[in-house]
């Protein structure tokens, strides 16, 4: 589908559903950012980062990402290491981590937790032993719960989107870069390719000044998130894990998005991503119904809507945060909010989010 560059997009519509959606309580803020290509068509901020402060959103706030830890910072670490002759999809992690021999996880495959089709269970409520133990513990406690967490099936199987699997990668990257995760993707990804609003706030260093928006009131913490991680298991492992941890704005998404969508074109760009290895991370799995660390619009229920492409990849983030690029047409839309402020049981986006990626499709392509 061609756009009709000396003809202005109509984003009216658009805009109207965000101010509705603020006003209807889907959300106190939010930031979208329509591209395509690198090329901004559309970039906004409604509402406020915080209903306590009345603190208002702008482009440059900063939101918990969430989930979209997995495709923008574990995925492409692993990317990296693919290319670089490191690591490979179909490798078995007991090749790698020598704690998973004769546990039952060491035929998994790489390429397995990338599509969660690991066999290995959602979920599980780590962080209620982490944090009984002091901070320099946590790290081996938590791989050896990982490695000694059952099969639910075999590798291979069927996918069953996987926190724990994520956290497996994390290990991965780790024990093959021999760096902590968010300093590896910083230095290989994100400042190679001039990104510098994507990042962790790992606990040994606190205090960034930065504009985040808040997240949920948390009962356990009890405190206001603001700059601190939502997600439990990753703020127990200290702020940074394959599952969550990132913090970015919705520009740095969208130019990152941009450089992966350029190489897979096949125009160089930036000396990071191989197009080749670009092209096989999105191609889609078919018992998964995904791409390599990247989730895929599965048709009549996406939150993308109706007008992506079947060739679009994309995330979601428990936060209210989510992306979708379509490999097709070149538009991608990012939108961040923080619909978890004050309260988890906000679940309003649900219905929100494949309308509001209608009208943009519907705008760009009347």
């Amino acid at each position: 589908m061609a756009i009709d560059k000396a003809k202005p997009i109509d984003f009216s519509f658009v805009e109207a559903m965000m101010h509705r959606a603020v006003r209807d309580q889907v959300f106190p803020g939010a930031v979208i950012r329509v591209q395509r290509g690198r090329d901004a068509l559309y970039h906004r901020a409604f509402g406020v980062a915080n209903s306590i402060s009345k603190t208002p959103a702008t482009v440059g706030t900063v939101f918990d990402l969430a989930s979209l830890s997995k495709p923008l910072a574990t995925t492409l670490a692993v990317l990296v290491l693919v290319q670089d002759g490191k690591l490979a999809p179909d490798l078995p992690v007991g090749a790698i981590l020598p704690d998973l021999k004769g546990t039952g996880k060491d035929e998994i495959e790489v390429r397995h937790l990338l599509l969660h089709t690991s066999g290995l269970p959602a979920h599980r409520p780590y962080f209620k032993q982490l944090l009984t133990l002091p901070h320099e513990h946590r790290r081996d406690r938590l791989n050896h719960f990982l490695a000694a967490e059952p099969l639910e099936r075999p590798a291979g199987e069927k996918a069953v989107y996987s926190d724990i699997g994520f956290m497996m990668l994390r290990w991965v990257v780790e024990t093959v870069s021999g760096m902590r995760l968010d300093r590896f993707v910083e230095k290989v990804v994100y400042r190679p390719l001039g990104i510098s609003s994507l990042f962790y706030v790992p606990e040994d260093a606190p205090g960034r000044q930065e504009p985040f928006a808040a997240t949920q009131r948390c009962p356990w913490r009890e405190d206001l998130l603001v700059g601190v991680v939502s997600d439990e298991n990753a703020y127990a492992f200290g702020g940074v894990d394959g599952q969550a941890g990132l913090f970015g704005t919705a520009g740095a998404v969208g130019d990152l998005l941009g450089d992966l969508m350029a190489v897979h074109r096949g125009e160089s760009h930036g000396g990071v991503f191989h197009g080749e290895w670009v092209k096989r991370f999105f191609k889609k799995d078919e018992i998964s119904g995904r791409a390599l660390g990247f989730d895929m619009p599965t048709p009549g229920e996406s939150s993308s809507g109706s007008y992506f492409s079947e060739e679009t990849v994309g995330h979601l983030g428990f936060t209210g945060t989510s992306f979708w690029s379509d490999l097709r047409t070149g538009v991608s839309v990012v939108l961040l909010t923080n619909r978890v402020h004050p309260s988890v049981e906000n679940d309003r986006i649900r219905v929100f989010r494949p309308k509001v990626h209608d009208a943009v499709m519907g705008s760009i392509f009347p």
